[in-house]
């Protein structure tokens, strides 16, 4: 009975004290929901509150310094006028605002530089906006050089509002060009025009782009119709098309098609005369072109045209800003987690963007010499995928406007295999 009783107090305390145990893991499993659960938060809270103090610190910082950075004298003080002005063809109208936003005047005038002149020389200086176009380059000189502060929206930056407004005309367009420009310029996304002589340099070349754009399509006309006949005309370069032996062409066709062959004649004739005057203009007027051209690919036409469009370097923050601004790079449409692929921009100057993507595929062709950016661009378009070539063309002229920039800023010479040369040393 004695054992018994001594084996069943034993199962009593083995009992009890796995029931003390559970107990006692019961309250620390209670505890770590509740009271451990509120250390954990305070310790988190404590954790992320240095970084917290840290951002406000900064944020107060900034503040301040904007609020103790001297204080410069209001642009609305020094102008009398807020004008809008929508231009037109033949015809622009413009609107008024005086410095409460209420409408002085509003009108029309011609697309004239007399006019021009006329009207806005009798107004005190006012703060302008136009859109940008055709006329906008000579019309904001003509008004700046007047002494009023001009404004050059980018209407494509500024989103869809007039598409949204159930009416629109060229007043209200005027007007509302007024209210912004009055309340706040940047939302107008402002450009910058090229300087005079730039412009007057890329007649030139956008004369000779233009010639033989025309002189193509000659050739592929003169070549679609015989074809139309069963014939075909032999390969040759578009240069030596109007020196073609005749007897290529069908007797039936010589004498409809001898006007044109003619005039294929005429403008290679005059292209060559536009290639040497690009010569001379870069031997001459534009010798910083020489430095873009040390990258083999990049001919006079391409290093005169990019010195042209860009026509300043230094109003680039960074180098690669000019991809962007010549709109090699992909447009955005994020929204949280969604990120789709889409094309490029294909904004700026299309003549140029052309140009570089011409130095791009001669780059990666056959007779391109080795380099990082050649072989950059190969390993895109090992990738496989539609369309890998054409995006690997058009990433290598996008690296290519940023060298270009780069070689102009810094006069450096361009080593071809720089960075992996950087890689294997240090391997």
């Amino acid at each position: 009975m004695k054992k018994n009783s001594n084996q069943s107090s034993k199962r009593k305390m083995d009992s009890t004290g796995k029931k003390k145990k559970a107990v006692k893991v019961k309250k620390t499993i209670k505890s770590s929901s509740g009271r451990v659960g509120r250390s954990s938060k305070q310790s988190s809270k404590a954790a992320v509150k240095p970084k917290l103090r840290w951002c406000v610190q900064n944020l107060v910082q900034k503040l301040e310094k904007a609020k103790n950075a001297p204080k410069q004298s209001a642009a609305d003080e020094n102008v009398e006028y807020h004008i809008g002005i929508d231009l037109g063809d033949k015809k622009c109208h413009y609107c008024i605002l005086d410095k409460n936003a209420n409408i002085v005047a509003d009108g029309s005038l011609a697309t004239t530089i007399i006019e021009f002149e006329l009207y806005f020389r009798e107004i005190p200086r006012s703060r302008i906006a136009l859109e940008v176009g055709t006329h906008s380059p000579w019309i904001s000189s003509l008004l700046e050089a007047i002494g009023h502060e001009v404004y050059v929206a980018n209407t494509r930056k500024m989103g869809g509002g007039k598409k949204k407004r159930r009416q629109k005309n060229d007043k209200l367009d005027a007007e509302s060009l007024a209210r912004q420009v009055r309340s706040d310029p940047k939302a107008l996304f402002p450009i910058r025009h090229r300087g005079e002589k730039a412009r007057h340099a890329l007649v030139l070349l956008r004369a000779r782009h233009a010639v033989i754009g025309a002189r193509t399509k000659l050739i592929n006309s003169a070549r679609g119709l015989v074809k139309s006949f069963g014939d075909r005309l032999p390969r040759c370069s578009a240069d030596s098309f109007h020196n073609m032996d005749r007897s290529a062409v069908p007797e039936m066709l010589r004498d409809t098609l001898e006007p044109i062959f003619r005039q294929i004649g005429t403008m290679t004739t005059q292209i060559k005369k536009y290639d040497a005057e690009v010569k001379r203009m870069c031997r001459q007027a534009y010798p910083e072109t020489e430095m873009l051209r040390q990258v083999k690919g990049v001919g006079e036409i391409t290093s005169l045209a990019y010195v042209l469009t860009i026509d300043d370097p230094n109003r680039f923050a960074k180098s690669r800003d000019v991809g962007s601004y010549l709109g090699l790079v992909p447009r955005q449409y994020d929204s949280g987690d969604i990120r789709p692929q889409l094309r490029i921009t294909k904004t700026g100057d299309r003549m140029m963007r052309q140009y570089l993507v011409q130095s791009a595929q001669y780059i990666m062709g056959r007779y391109g010499v080795d380099s990082d950016l050649k072989r950059h661009g190969l390993k895109l378009a090992a990738r496989g995928g539609k369309n890998a070539k054409k995006r690997a063309v058009v990433a290598i002229a996008r690296k290519l406007a940023v060298l270009l920039h780069h070689l102009w800023i810094t006069a450096e010479v361009y080593d071809p295999l720089r960075n992996s040369t950087r890689q294997e040393e240090a391997a």
